[in-house]
């Protein structure tokens, strides 16, 4: 079944953000059966934005009866299921999950056949075009080009093994196994770029040089699509041909602005008096104020339900990269669900101006809880740590960073459920996307929580969150921070590797030595040396790590600093008083 012209979702779309001009052709040469299959989706709106434009190809093995199926379903699942994921993952998150599970669907209906020549097998190009940037993702011989002048960049490699001078076979395809390696790489892109994706039966029959002259003169690309088929036939071409050729007309100017919910461009206004009503919201009282943001507790006018009402401050009308921080914040709390995660509240209807509504939890801060027990049990301990984690592997399920992870951002209820607050600094990958400024350029988060690595610039990861719960748990235990406020200073790696930890059990006794190494671990100043995951640093809280041995030596300035230095100045003052005898005797 080949791609026909009803198949092409669009030709050409004009938007605020991009512009893409899109030409496709495919025919099945001089075979009975076209085996190749193409598609390109172009969505409106914000989910233009949010996800981007693609454009897939895939050219089913020859040899079996099925390939062309297997062809159609690659190209139809990615363009129809990519979009159908979260708006929060990165496009290679997203991407990449769509296609291992097309290739593990391929891979099962092929189960009763061991002939891989009759498997439900094709090769699978996409590009994905978001932001300013262009997202690549191969498996096989199809190809992905880019024109440069008068000649065509090659961006993917053939996945093919050759067997004698005239023989080669198939190394990688989807369906081939029930796991795929997929090929990733993106590319930035700039106005007036012209991508082309084809298959076998277009590149091995036409000079690169060819279709980079035949696709840049072309004012209508379906008859450049067309005419490059026509010319590969010409040329001998036995196979089946398909080839896509893409012109970005406009890039726009992308960032936040329009990738999150229009309450963003909502007005400023002066914080409200209590008590007073709002958009059927009456406020009740203020809960905290700052220079940037005020927090009321409210109730629904119709149903009294309580909620959270969050204003920002009119001195930061002017920022906008505040105004796209603050509404960010709503957005992600409602993409985010979990029980450990404060939940975005439903709203009366539109809004008169710019507020964030969230659901009311009735509790303390983490930080008061501190206070109020200053020497927990380690098991207490471990379970609201849990909990924090639980709530911190939501937020990454999802492609996002918290990023100021501290105790004055948790909150403990009643019931003792533990709940993440407080959403103005995350970093949510598929938004981040589509913006051109770097996101590394300020520490959102407060220092002393913070991972080593923001300081010098490098940008956060899984990692970074495990470290800010790393010294929360250190804190718990010790009602200290593991390198007191030294690494916050340190903003170099030179000087962040003159910063030693301060092991736990030097201030509670209580601590057993594989919970230190668990702790030590996870407020490593260097990202690769922690905790992988969550759920890592969970389970080491729960029983040693296989690396830990009870046995290891730990130096005495390590275990006990005090006594070190007394043992040392001791020492010293004997040393001293045995050179000042032998100096006044003469001895």
């Amino acid at each position: 079944m080949a791609a026909e012209n009803a198949d092409k979702i669009a030709s050409s779309v004009q938007g605020a953000q991009l512009e893409v001009a899109i030409g496709q052709a495919s025919s099945a040469g001089v075979k009975k059966l076209n085996q190749d299959f193409h598609g390109a989706l172009i969505p409106e709106n914000r989910a233009r934005q949010l996800k981007g434009i693609a454009a897939a190809i895939a050219d089913g093995i020859t040899p079996s009866p099925v390939s062309h199926i297997a062809a159609e379903t690659a190209v139809k699942s990615f363009l129809l299921d990519y979009y159908c994921t979260s708006d929060a993952w990165s496009v290679k998150t997203a991407a990449s999950r769509v296609i291992e599970a097309t290739n593990a669907w391929l891979h099962s209906q092929s189960r009763f056949t061991e002939d891989a020549n009759r498997a439900h097998v094709t090769t699978f190009s996409a590009l994905v075009l978001k932001g300013r940037r262009g997202y690549i993702f191969h498996i096989g011989d199809s190809r992905i080009w880019r024109v440069a002048g008068s000649a065509l960049e090659c961006l993917t490699v053939d996945h093919r093994l050759k067997i004698s001078d005239t023989e080669t076979y198939l190394a990688r395809a989807l369906g081939l196994a029930p796991s795929v390696e997929i090929d990733f790489r993106d590319v930035s892109l700039a106005v007036g770029d012209i991508l082309v994706l084809t298959t076998d039966g277009v590149h091995d029959y036409l000079s690169e040089a060819r279709i980079a002259e035949v696709a840049s003169a072309a004012a209508n690309l379906d008859d450049a699509a067309a005419q490059l088929i026509d010319e590969a036939l010409a040329a001998g071409s036995n196979d089946n041909l398909t080839i896509q050729i893409l012109r970005l007309d406009h890039l726009g100017a992308p960032d936040m602005e329009g990738a999150v919910d229009e309450i963003g461009q909502l007005p400023i206004v002066s914080p409200p008096q209590p008590p007073c009503t709002i958009d059927g919201f009456r406020v009740i009282r203020q809960l905290h104020a700052s220079n940037r943001s005020y927090i009321y507790l409210a109730e629904t006018a119709e149903t009294g339900k309580r909620v959270i009402l969050k204003f920002p401050s009119v001195e930061v009308d002017g920022d906008r990269q505040f105004r796209q921080r603050f509404a960010m914040e709503e957005w992600a709390a409602r993409r985010v669900r979990s029980p450990h995660v404060m939940s975005a509240s439903d709203c009366n209807g539109p809004r008169s101006s710019l507020y964030l509504v969230f659901d009311w939890i009735d509790g303390i801060t983490l930080r008061q809880w501190m206070r109020d027990n200053p020497k927990p049990g380690i098991a207490t301990v471990r379970g609201i740590l849990e909990q924090i984690g639980l709530g911190l592997q939501a937020f990454h399920r999802k492609d996002i960073l918290h990023q100021d992870l501290r105790p004055e951002n948790i909150l403990i209820d009643g019931n003792g459920t533990v709940t993440l607050i407080d959403f103005g600094s995350v970093r949510i990958a598929g938004i981040a996307e589509t913006m051109h400024t770097p996101d590394n350029t300020d520490i959102l988060g407060t220092h002393q929580y913070s991972a080593p690595e923001y300081f010098l610039w490098q940008g956060g990861s899984e990692r970074s969150d495990i470290f800010s719960l790393g010294v929360i748990a250190y804190e718990m235990l010790t009602g200290r921070l593991p390198y007191g406020a030294r690494l916050a200073r340190a903003r170099t790696t030179k000087a962040q590797a003159a910063v030693s930890y301060a092991p736990a059990r030097q201030f509670n006794e209580a601590v057993p030595g594989w919970l230190e190494h668990a702790l030590c671990k996870s407020v490593a100043v260097q990202p690769a040396q922690r905790q992988a995951v969550v759920s890592e640093f969970i389970a080491d809280l729960h029983r040693p790590r296989s690396d830990f041995r009870s046995g290891d030596w730990v130096p005495l300035m390590a275990r006990d600093p005090l006594r070190f230095w007394r043992t040392l100045s001791l020492i010293l003052l004997v040393a001293l008083l045995t050179l000042g005898y032998h100096h006044f005797t003469g001895i």
